[in-house]
């Protein structure tokens, strides 16, 4: 198939193409796709591992660590090693992201300062939206609220919070609904990452999202806790999210890396079961969360890796699978972030991937290349031929 961009949009799909005079490039008969979606990623705490020497590999640990490193950050810094994971992303066919930024005593205003100069250096590779972000706790340190309001106010594009590490997880869920109302904004919560089935906020969450209408705009991250529901209650519980209009992200590398007792060689996979919570109603994303910190040691950003990976925990193998869990990276995760994709279509803005794959399926399988990049109607990356274009 040949296509025709011009001006930024794709004018012509198929042999009439042929006839149109502009710079021509042989992808080789490689795939066309949107570009992906990564639905929940750090990118003001990526890319810290020499800072945060790890001894436990624990949750505990890797939120002590971090909260001392981050003491330390500053806007250029961050918006340093932002970019690192931004390119890692776009070279990968990722072309939206929603990432979280720490605010509050410790970090104060600073990385959001650096995200905020990063988005728009970045914003014609990729577009980006910023979650002001509450990682330890609001009931404990009142003063973070002041600092929500001055982060929304300095272009923040919705609310987050970590129930979790708060000494009231009710009163923290109700702070930050409060907070989104107040401005109008989605909420995306971390949310039950253990494998304890007791004590769950998600009906807590599912309360107030009913109570103040905010079905579709809300998103609970990790959820591992869903692992470990028997099956009648993981159900329940997906259909009441589900009927409350509450997506889930999963984050395969880190859950797996943070739960399950390492004295067990037994131990559990310890991510919740992405597909079967989709099959029960509910938007389902996959994610890259942290690369490169204690919450996860490792990463290159590439959302067919992670597509892959989770696939392999979770034993599904069928096309159909594949299929489903190529949408968990792509429809799936722009129907969460309200981040979506144009059509591949006469008309239509030109913003797409080019794959070395026969299906989506194929690519999730044996993690193919991306082999060039089309955002804004403009050709950023021809790999491995050519270095990334960043806009002045």
């Amino acid at each position: 198939m040949s296509l025709n961009v011009s001006n930024g949009v794709i004018v012509a799909i198929g042999e009439q193409t042929a006839q149109l005079s502009s710079p021509r490039f042989d992808a080789g008969g490689v795939l066309i796709l949107p570009g992906l979606t990564d639905a929940h990623v750090h990118l003001d705490k990526a890319m810290i591992l020499g800072r945060c020497p790890l001894c436990e590999g624990t949750l505990a640990e890797a939120v002590r660590l971090t909260a001392q490193a981050k003491r330390s950050f500053t806007a250029e810094d961050v918006e340093a090693r932002g970019a690192q994971v931004l390119e890692l992303a776009v070279r990968a066919g990722t072309q939206r992201m929603r990432s979280f930024v720490e605010v509050d005593p410790r970090a104060g205003l600073r990385s959001l300062e650096g995200l905020l100069r990063l988005k728009r250096r970045w914003s014609g590779l990729i577009d980006v939206q910023l979650c002001a972000f509450v990682q330890e706790g609001l009931t404990n340190e009142p003063e973070t609220i002041d600092l929500l309001h001055e982060a929304m106010r300095m272009g923040a594009d919705l609310i987050g919070g970590c129930p979790y590490t708060d000494p009231d997880p009710v009163a923290h869920v109700d702070r930050i609904f409060g907070l989104a109302r107040h401005y109008n904004v989605d909420v995306d919560f971390h949310a039950d990452f253990d494998l304890d089935p007791g004590n769950s906020i998600l009906p807590e969450i599912i309360r107030q999202t009913e109570a103040f209408g905010w079905g579709g705009r809300v998103t609970v991250g990790h959820a591992t806790k869903l692992a470990a529901f028997d099956p009648d209650e993981r159900e329940r519980m997906a259909r009441s999210m589900a009927e409350a209009g509450i997506a889930l992200v999963v984050l395969p590398a880190t859950d797996a890396f943070l739960n399950g007792s390492r004295d067990n060689p037994m131990r559990p996979r310890g991510i919740a079961p992405a597909a079967q919570m989709k099959r029960f109603g509910v938007d389902v994303a996959l994610a890259t969360n942290n690369v490169q910190n204690p919450f996860t040691p490792y990463g290159d950003a590439s959302l067919l890796r992670m597509a892959g990976l989770y696939a392999n925990l979770d034993q599904l193998s069928t096309a159909a699978d594949m299929h489903s869990v190529f949408e968990m990276v792509s429809t799936d995760a722009e129907k969460i972030t309200g981040m979506l994709a144009p059509p591949i279509a006469v008309g239509a803005k030109a913003e797409f991937i080019l794959v070395a794959a026969e299906t989506a399926e194929d690519a999730i399988r044996r993690n193919a290349p991306v082999v060039a990049a089309v955002k804004r109607g403009v050709l950023r990356l021809w790999a491995p031929l050519a270095p990334l274009i960043i806009p002045d």
